[in-house]
Order: C-alpha cells, then structure tokens, then sequence
C-alpha cells in the first residue's frame, strides 16, 4: 500500500523519517512528501495557495498503481482532506495526526508574516501541552531544519464539494485526548463538529503525546500507523 505522508507547517519530508523504516517493514511503500514553497523566499512562493498543497498530494495520488491511504500532521490534514475530496475514490484510509478534518471554507490558523513569508515562530508561540514532551535537544534539532511556509496557505480557505468524502475511513490519532474528549471539544466547534459526524466510518486513537509525536514519540506513531493501516 502505498501511503503518502504529507508534513505539517514548516516540515518537509525528513520529518517523517523516523517513521519510514517500520512502514516499510510492514509492508508498505512511504511516501514522504514536501509541499511547494517550503523555505522558499516571497518573490517565488507568494503566488503559492493551499490549492497548490492539495495540488501536490493529487498528483501523488494520481501516480500511484492503485489505493492510497494519506496520513496529514497538524496543517496537513487539511491538506490531506483537500486531496480526499478530489479523489475518494482512490484513498483507502485518511490518518489525521494531532488534528481534525476540516470543514470547507476553513483554514489551517493565522501566523506572523516576515518578509513576506511565515517562518517558524519557535516552541514559545505554543501552548505548552503541546511541546511539553519535546525535550531541548528535540526543539533544537526540529528548528534548526525549519522551512518557511508560503503567506496565503495558512489562511486560505479549503475548497471541498464532493460528499463521497465522508465515505473515505478516518484514523484521528491524537496527542493527547482520547474520542470522548475529542468529540466533546468537537461539539463546540461548530462546523468542525458537523463535518466530524458526517464522516461514515471514523476512529480516535490516543498517542500519547503532544503535538509533534514523530519527534517525541516516534515509535509509538510508527504503531499507530500501522495499525491504522489495515
């Protein structure tokens, strides 16, 4: 199977390295991918949209022999779900790691600009549960390969209009909250809740962790993948 990794803001494909290896030894063929733009100055990334990300995971898509499963971190579930909605009939399994589908119209959140790019904005912009499980060596390594991300996708509205979506099976492994809790965060959040009980055949699995698990706890990710690879 193949299954097609899509980073979330600032991380490009060498972020999932931790994870390769146990895909592979389960069978599968990983497919790291990094998105348009990732480190790229504004003068030839502004033009970049989050159309173009899910762009990026379509072609994939299209690449491949037969099914997919697309596993999405952070921002990249909206990415992954964009490419769900263009082509579900071909994913055979969407993971969201430490993030939810969102619903259309919705964007990932709002970042600094500089110089016309969102560079990193360092382990104190976050909420400390979330980066709680990194340790110094950890932040220093993840920053220091860091990508800037293009200004309009964080913002940028996703566009989803087919409804067999909600006919593609879901694994949300979480951080740190188990499918109660989620879903009683879900019940809040509006539309993100409606687009979550829309969803035909969904699953949440606690890792165990804070927000980056493929730098805190990469084996337990590597698992939780494989298992969610079924």
């Amino acid at each position: 199977m193949d299954i097609l990794l899509v980073p979330g803001l600032w991380l490009d494909a060498d972020s999932w390295a931790p994870v390769l290896e146990p895909l592979r030894a389960a069978g599968h063929t990983p497919r790291p991918l990094t998105m348009p733009g990732a480190g790229v100055p504004a003068p030839e990334s502004s033009g970049i949209r989050m159309s173009d990300w899910v762009d990026t995971v379509v072609a994939a898509i299209d690449e491949s022999a037969g099914d997919v499963v697309l596993v999405g971190h952070s921002g990249g579930g909206n990415v992954i779900w964009g490419a769900v909605d263009a082509r579900p009939d071909r994913v055979r399994r969407a993971v969201f790691v430490d993030t939810v589908p969102p619903p259309p119209g919705s964007g990932i959140s709002e970042f600094p600009v500089v110089d016309g790019v969102i560079p990193f904005p360092g382990w104190d912009f976050f909420d400390a549960d979330d980066v709680a499980d990194l340790d110094a060596r950890a932040r220093a390594a993840a920053a220091e390969t860091a990508q800037s991300v293009p200004a309009q996708v964080p913002t940028d509205p996703i566009a989803l209009t087919d409804p067999r979506r909600y006919d593609v099976p879901v694994t949300l492994l979480m951080g740190s909250l188990t499918q109660p809790e989620l879903e009683g965060y879900l019940e809040q959040w509006g539309s993100y809740g409606d687009e979550y009980r829309s969803i035909r055949n969904a699953e949440v699995v606690r890792i165990g962790s804070g927000h980056w698990p493929q730098y805190s706890a990469p084996e337990r990710l590597a698992e939780l993948l494989v298992a969610a690879v079924h």
